[in-house]
């Protein structure tokens, strides 16, 4: 299982980070070994002053694909979550500033929380699902999926060309604005619409 994550795919975070608007989506991967255990907390990395949130809709892959045209990206899925990229900013910054790869700032062990599934006929419209993060019970991050720059199915089109889709992968879709920094004892809940979909304590 790997989990490919998309960067920049709302408008608005791409601002707030001073970023440049990319003309493709942009791609990176995440082992397996980065899954935050379920039931465990989040332990702020020693390599790290500035560990960020980043709340982000999920897709599980159902079948393997390859080169799949978005008519058809539809098949390749049945189950939507909601999940965190936790960033090392500070580590990440120094990385792009060298032009260097960002997997140590964004792979680390228990980088990637992954919440529950509920299958995607929940939504009347798989592009326009509205989801948002809590820490200690205060709104932080809200967004909607019809504000991606590349929709899910577009997204689907997009790394099928470059890798192979397997069973159990996941796609971490992008974040939305109101991205920051967390502390030890913070609260972080993740909902879509009004259901809670993962809630974990940082240490």
């Amino acid at each position: 299982m790997k989990l490919i994550c998309i960067g920049r795919n709302y408008t608005d975070h791409i601002e707030e980070l001073e970023n440049e608007k990319p003309k493709d989506p942009v791609v990176f991967i995440k082992p397996d070994t980065s899954v935050l255990l379920k039931k465990q907390p989040f332990f702020i990395p020693d390599f790290s002053n500035d560990i960020h949130h980043e709340v982000e809709i999920l897709i599980k892959i159902n079948k393997v694909g390859k080169h799949i045209d978005q008519r058809f990206a539809h098949k390749y899925y049945d189950e939507v979550g909601l999940g965190i990229d936790f960033t090392a900013r500070d580590l990440q910054t120094k990385l792009k500033e060298k032009g260097l790869p960002w997997e140590k700032a964004k792979a680390f062990d228990g980088a990637a929380v992954i919440g529950k599934w509920v299958s995607k006929d929940t939504f009347e419209n798989i592009d326009a699902i509205d989801f948002h993060l809590e820490k200690n019970g205060n709104i932080v991050q809200k967004g909607n999926t019809s504000f991606m720059l590349w929709k899910i199915n577009e997204l689907i089109e997009y790394v099928s060309k470059y890798f192979t889709l397997k069973i159990g992968d996941i796609i971490f879709t992008g974040t939305p604005a109101g991205v920051g920094s967390v502390k030890p004892d913070d609260i972080l809940t993740g909902y879509i619409k009004n259901q809670q979909f993962f809630s974990i304590k940082v240490k």
